[in-house]
C-alpha cells in the first residue's frame, strides 16, 4: 500500500481536499480522479477491501509510476459545505481548476492525465473545454451527453422536483446497493460494495442535488466539438446511465483524431468497484501511457 498525504487549496473562501499517492520518482503521468454525485473521492479511488487486490486504483496506477491525486468536491467529502448551493457541475469543474493550480503549484507538472466517472466524468470534460492547456489525456467513464436513451435518467427525472427543492438529499446503506442493483445485478460482489458503503457513510449522510438536477433537465453541458484533447469515452456494458448511440454520436464529434472508444463487457456502473475492475485499470493505463504519434499527417 502506498502512503497518502493530505492537502488543501481554496477556491476563494471555500477550502477544497486534496488526497496524494505517489511513489518516489514517479515519472509516467500526473493522475487526477474526479468522483461521480453521491459519493467523496477517497471510497471511489483509495478503498481497500480485505482480500481484493488492488481495491485502490491510486495505489494501483501510483506502483506503476504515476502521481495521483483525487479532490472531494465542494459540497462533499471533507472539502467545505457551508454555502446554500446544490454544488452543480459547473461548479464542480471550478474546483477542478483550483486543484490543477494547486498541483501545479506542488509538481513540475503542467498537464494532467484526468479520469472523471459518471457525473465527474461531466465535470472532467468541462474542465478540459475551458482548460485544454492544462489536461494531456481526458478519460470519461459512465459519462452522458445528452441523456437520450438513459434508462437512469429517465427514473431519476421523476423526481426532479424533489431535487430543484432542496439543495442536498440522504444517501444511506440501501442507496448504496441500489446503485449497483438498478442495471445488472452481479456486477459487483458483496464485500466491496459493503466496504464501498461503509466508506462513503463514514464521510457524508447526504449529498448535493445539483449534479442530479443537471443531468436530468440541463443536458447537454459539453459541447464535443469544443473538446481538443486525446479522449477515451468508457462504457460499460450494463451502464444505465447512457445509451450507446448517445455517446457514439458525442464521439463522432470529437476533433482530435487521437481518441478512443471502448465498451467494458460485464461492467455496469461504478467501474473501479466491480468484478471486472482490472480490466478497467488496464484499458485506462493504456490509454494514459500511449506513446504521442509520431507522425500525424
Amino acid at each position: 500500500m502506498t502512503l497518502g498525504t493530505e492537502h488543501w487549496t481554496t477556491k476563494g473562501d471555500v477550502r477544497l481536499f486534496l488526497w496524494r499517492k505517489a511513489v518516489t520518482d514517479a515519472t509516467c503521468g500526473t493522475i487526477l480522479f474526479v468522483h461521480g454525485s453521491s459519493m467523496a473521492s477517497q471510497p471511489t479511488f483509495d478503498l481497500h477491501v480485505p482480500g481484493r487486490p488492488d481495491s485502490s486504483v491510486m495505489d494501483w496506477f501510483a506502483t506503476r509510476g504515476f502521481d495521483t491525486w483525487c479532490l472531494d468536491n465542494e459540497g462533499y467529502g471533507r472539502s467545505d459545505k457551508k454555502r446554500a448551493i446544490n454544488f452543480d457541475i459547473a461548479n464542480g469543474a471550478e474546483d477542478l481548476a483550483a486543484a490543477a493550480e494547486y498541483i501545479f503549484s506542488q509538481t513540475k507538472v503542467r498537464k494532467l492525465l484526468v479520469y472523471g466517472i459518471s457525473s465527474g466524468a461531466l465535470k472532467a470534460a468541462l474542465f478540459a473545454q475551458r482548460h485544454p492547456e492544462h489536461v494531456a489525456r481526458l478519460a470519461l467513464d459512465a459519462f452522458v451527453w445528452t441523456g437520450e436513451g438513459s434508462p437512469t435518467l429517465a427514473e431519476r427525472k421523476k423526481r426532479l422536483p424533489e431535487f430543484i427543492a432542496r439543495n442536498r438529499r440522504p444517501i444511506d446503506r440501501a442507496f448504496v446497493q441500489s446503485i449497483f442493483a438498478r442495471d445488472h445485478p452481479g456486477t459487483a460482489d458483496a464485500a466491496t460494495v459493503s466496504a464501498f458503503a461503509d466508506a462513503i457513510l463514514a464521510l457524508d449522510d447526504s449529498v448535493p442535488t445539483g449534479t442530479y438536477v443537471d443531468m436530468c433537465s440541463k443536458l447537454p453541458l459539453v459541447d464535443p466539438a469544443r473538446l481538443s484533447v486525446p479522449t477515451i469515452v468508457m462504457r460499460g456494458q450494463w451502464d444505465g446511465i447512457a445509451g450507446v448511440d448517445d455517446l457514439i454520436e458525442f464521439f463522432k464529434r470529437l476533433p482530435n483524431p487521437d481518441k478512443q472508444f471502448c465498451v467494458m463487457p460485464g461492467i455496469s456502473h461504478a467501474s473501479f468497484q466491480q468484478k471486472n475492475y482490472l480490466m478497467v485499470y488496464h484499458i485506462l493505463h493504456a490509454f494514459f501511457s500511449q506513446p504521442e504519434p509520431v507522425y500525424r499527417g
